[in-house]
């Protein structure tokens, strides 16, 4: 009998790198790390080690000392490592100087992200900003690897005197990114007449870090299938259902996961999807409440909204995966002191999270536990605004 033969492409193995800086505990890194190995899972790679160093400021050439990459290269050559992440932005020499003393490709933690968004954009939209960022990104970092880009516009006339190889690709870059510009302007214009039009409904957007639940909870709330998966930046496309809870019609959103370190170009490429974030009426905050850094996700999404200028509207936190925070004592187990993980509903709604200055409610999108109070809450408020907008509106009276 013949053998089959798998078409099946063998998966990337990789090394991670971060730095300890003075502010920062092994812990908190490590955290990082164990996120950043979840991005590199996400992009379809192995991470199968990691490299950290303690260092002050980062090496201005290499990022980390010329020790831990002679170290970092010894390891990759003995275990055929052909990729290296590291878990900053590197600068354009640090990208070069780097790959030249490991002899393999490198890529940052922005160029991972990006890499991400384009492998889950799925309508032009999406596609066209996550081009824009692509482009921003690698326009400053071209190498002699760049001899690919397209030069379809004909040979002859194509580069000027003594212009070199380089000098031309960006140039033929940065017309692309100002193709993608008008592009976006154009799409942006589409967009905000598409809000324009519905803007006689209340607004409600949900916000939050990647991969906390939103897109569940959106199924929940409309009824409907919006993709959800247990990935990072499942969904790119700003997602809009009409909702009816009671008596009671709105317009519910699921928008991009926020992300630590998320690229500067990403955030104003995709300008027009967080507009749907800055002109909602209400934003819902969902927070896996499971996730062992969640007070550190919650302030990122609270930092990056300040940075868009959404944060002058009525907030609600709503701390999600309380199934899996969680579990019930036995009963003969009364003296074991509580702790993270076997916290009841009603002890969460005594913690500093309930008592703090934010409204906030504790739900599970998978076992649909609190659900029915999170609607009434989201109904009230959606009334509140909806009265104040449309008071001779006897249908809620």
């Amino acid at each position: 009998m013949a053998m089959g033969i798998s078409t099946e492409v063998a998966k990337e193995r990789v090394v991670l790198v971060g730095i300890i800086r003075q502010e920062q505990s092994e812990e908190q890194v490590a955290e990082y790390l164990e996120e950043l190995a979840f991005l590199t899972e996400t992009a379809g790679a192995i991470p199968v080690r990691t490299f950290t160093q303690k260092i002050d400021i980062p090496n201005p050439k290499t990022y980390i000392g010329a020790g831990k990459l002679l170290e970092i290269e010894q390891y990759i050559k003995s275990q055929e490592i052909s990729l290296v992440i590291f878990d900053d932005e590197l600068s354009p020499s640090q990208l070069r100087n780097i790959e030249r003393e490991l002899e393999c490709r490198i890529l940052d933690r922005t160029n991972l992200i990006l890499d991400i968004f384009a492998g889950r954009a799925k309508t032009a939209h999406a596609k066209t900003q996550v081009e824009l960022a692509q482009y921003q990104y690698l326009l400053p970092r071209l190498t002699r690897m760049w001899t690919h880009l397209e030069r379809q516009r004909g040979g002859i006339g194509l580069r000027g005197p003594g212009e070199t190889e380089i000098e031309t690709d960006r140039r033929i870059i940065r017309e692309k990114i100002a193709r993608l510009k008008l592009q976006l302007k154009k799409i942006d214009r589409q967009m905000a007449t598409q809000r324009k039009n519905r803007s006689n409904l209340v607004r409600v957007a949900l916000v939050g870090y990647t991969n906390v639940g939103k897109s569940t909870l959106m199924n929940l709330l409309s009824k409907s299938e919006v993709f959800a998966e247990d990935k990072l930046f499942a969904t790119l496309d700003t997602t809009i259902r009409k909702v009816v809870i009671g008596n009671l019609p709105f317009l519910l959103s699921d928008t991009v996961g926020f992300i630590r370190k998320l690229p500067h170009d990403l955030v104003e490429s995709f300008k027009s999807t967080l507009d749907e974030v800055r002109e909602s009426d209400i934003l819902l905050h969902i927070v896996d409440i499971s996730h062992q850094g969640f007070e550190d996700q919650l302030h990122i999404v609270n930092q990056t909204l300040s940075d868009i200028g959404a944060t002058n509207k009525p907030t609600y936190v709503v701390f999600n995966k309380i199934d899996v925070y969680r579990f019930t004592p036995k009963e003969d187990d009364d003296l074991t002191p509580s702790t993270r993980e076997n916290f009841t509903l009603e002890d969460l709604k005594k913690t500093w999270m309930a008592k703090s200055n934010m409204s906030c409610i504790f739900v599970s999108a998978r076992t649909k536990e609190n659900l029915e109070e999170l609607k009434t809450m989201l109904y009230n408020k959606v009334k509140g605004i909806h009265r104040t907008r449309y008071p001779y509106d006897k249908f809620l009276f």
